[in-house]
């Protein structure tokens, strides 16, 4: 960057900008003799931007130093030597190469040489390869050591230098030629030209308003004093006594201005004159009666309305109690919509938790199911053998009556009968305990929720009244699928000091899979309940907490515990006039609580 100054004494910086190179006749090249001074470790590419080596000088900004393709064109003070020349453009090298046969080229020429199918060196038409091309520092610091004269020598400039000095001599060259700084200008230069031309031939010169004293370009001056200047004196668009004013002052002249057309100040009122502003006291002092009755008129008017407001208002005032009770029940419906909401939300999720356990249950039973399947298939298999063992069996008998010498052989069948026979009453046994357990797992609940269904009540309670069956259990249902596992207990005919009067039933903690994973004792609240079958749904019910010191609650060591309940449920004579007994059947609901229940 270089310095000028403007018109007003201001200091502007100027970039350097790219020069134009020397027109001198380019220097004739002979071969070269001499070896290279230094080659470099790396091999060149020419698609690469090279860098200084060593102490070579390399200008700030290639693109205003360098030339962008050839040699140097500069004229140098003294005749380079042919080793500096290039083998292919005759000129200065410009960052010189070296081929393996010793041959100098420019960077650019060997770039263009290398981009020819079987590049050859034009000097002595030895192949090229761009592997063996290297960078020759020691002729390029010798060539930025040569003197040139001023690349602006022809408008004026004597100065000799190195040619790596080009580029710090052109940013102070006062021959040098540069765009005007500031920009705007077109127009080029000569360094020292530049304070002349910011004060007397630049358009885009900084100036002055002499009116309102502020600073712009000299284009905006003409387009500033015609619409913006607010000291520029203007005339009065009325053509009235004041001739000249300035632009700022215009409005406010136009209120006081004798010669403006303005209209009657009551023209809300219903006044229609128009006219002058000097005419306007004179119609203001003679209508002044006529200016009085309308605003009478209009005041008139004004409380006729302001009354049907007021009525208007009395009106709403009326509904708003009925709107304000309105807006409470909608609330409180919102309230209890919310409440229903958010419970529907909570069975939902539970809901989608037991289905998830309760699928994961339907692939065991479909497991179970297709073991039962394959012991059916075995036992149709056992029956069919045993078929036909019977029926050689009676044919051997047949045959043994007429001869002794088949005695071994019917004994023989006779020992595989019975095996058999044994056979198929192990699998009878397995089957049926098959269908048990697959019964079982089909009703089983795993919420802490069971519903107990009891058919042939009648039969059932004529048994316990006779001492066959004192008392019923449940199917085993559990808090979760690795919960707690229990079932109810109940006495048709009552037990203890409710024996004969009324249905005695008990909660039974049993011994699960997964026990040692639970707390003990078990301390979950539970609810026993009698379903009322009939409209009403008057459900009997008791509920209770477990008493954490009882046997009843503590962790299993046999199958099951000591059942725990209420021997007083519910009376006899309750439960035959009601309506808990509907179609020989009665439904006990037990609830255990899940809420704070651990995860095992």
């Amino acid at each position: 960057m270089s310095a000028g100054r403007s018109a007003d004494g201001r200091e502007v910086q100027i970039p350097l900008q790219q020069a134009s190179p020397s027109l001198a006749t380019p220097l004739s090249a002979g071969p070269v003799v001499s070896a290279p001074c230094h080659r470099s470790a790396n091999p060149w590419s020419p698609s690469e931007s090279p860098a200084p080596q060593g102490n070579a000088p390399q200008a700030p900004g290639s693109s205003g130093f360098l030339p962008l393709r050839g040699g140097f064109r500069d004229r140098f003070v003294e005749t380079p030597e042919a080793k500096y020349c290039c083998e292919a453009c005759g000129l200065v090298l410009c960052q010189p190469r070296q081929t393996e046969c010793g041959h100098r080229f420019c960077q650019s020429c060997i770039s263009d040489i290398l981009s020819h199918q079987n590049p050859v060196c034009p000097a002595d038409m030895e192949p090229l390869f761009k592997d063996k091309i290297f960078r020759d520092v020691c002729c390029h610091r010798e060539i930025m050591a040569l003197k040139v004269f001023c690349r602006s020598e022809a408008k004026g400039c004597q100065e000799q230098m190195s040619l790596h000095q080009i580029p710090e001599h052109l940013n102070v060259c006062p021959f040098f030629e540069v765009p005007c700084p500031l920009g705007k200008c077109k127009e080029r230069m000569m360094r020292k030209d530049i304070p002349d031309h910011l004060a007397w031939k630049c358009k885009y010169r900084e100036t002055t308003c002499e009116f309102c004293t502020t600073k712009m370009p000299l284009t905006d001056l003409q387009k500033h004093k015609e619409t913006v200047c607010p000291a520029f004196p203007v005339s009065c668009p009325n053509h009235c006594s004041f001739s000249s004013l300035p632009r700022s002052e215009l409005s406010s002249h136009q209120h006081d201005c004798p010669k403006a057309q303005v209209s009657c100040q009551f023209q809300r009122y219903g006044c229609t004159f128009k006219g002058l502003n000097q005419d306007m006291r004179q119609h203001d002092s003679t209508s002044a009666a006529e200016h009085l009755r309308m605003m009478a008129n209009r005041n008139s008017l004004l409380e006729n309305k302001v009354e049907d407001v007021k009525g208007e208002l009395m009106d709403r005032y009326k509904v708003l109690p009925a709107l304000s009770s309105r807006l409470s029940e909608v609330e409180n419906q919102n309230d209890e919509l919310r409440e229903k909401n958010r419970q529907i939300e909570q069975k939902l999720a539970s809901m989608q938790n037991l289905m998830s356990s309760h699928s994961e249950k339907l692939m065991e039973l479909e497991l179970e199911l297709r073991s039962l399947r394959l012991l059916r298939d075995d036992m149709e298999n056992l029956r069919g053998t045993l078929e036909n063992v019977r029926t050689r069996l009676s044919a051997l008998e047949q045959g043994g009556r007429g001869g002794s010498g088949s005695t071994h052989t019917l004994a023989s069948l006779e020992t595989q009968l019975s095996r058999h026979d044994d056979m198929l009453s192990v699998h009878d046994i397995r089957l049926a305990d098959m269908d048990l357990r697959f019964q079982v797992l089909e009703t089983a609940s795993y919420n802490g929720t069971l519903i107990w269904k009891i058919r042939d009540y009648k039969r059932r309670k004529q048994e316990a009244v006779a001492g066959k069956t004192l008392s019923l259990y449940s199917q085993p249902f559990y808090t979760g699928y690795f919960g707690y596992k229990m079932c109810a207990r109940v006495y048709l005919n009552g037990d203890g000091m409710g024996k004969g009067t009324h249905l005695s039933l008990f909660f039974v903690v049993m011994k699960g899979e997964y026990d040692a994973l639970l707390p003990w004792p078990f301390k979950q609240k539970v609810t026993l309940m009698l379903m009322d079958q009939g409209p009403s749904r008057k459900h009997l019910g008791d509920a209770f907490k477990p008493d954490p010191n009882s046997s009843s609650f503590r962790r299993p060591a046999a199958e099951m515990n000591i059942a725990s309940g209420c021997p007083l449920f519910v009376a006899q004579s309750v439960l035959d006039t009601g309506s808990y007994i509907k179609d020989d059947t009665i439904f006990i609901k037990v609830t255990v609580d899940t809420s704070d229940l651990p995860d095992p």
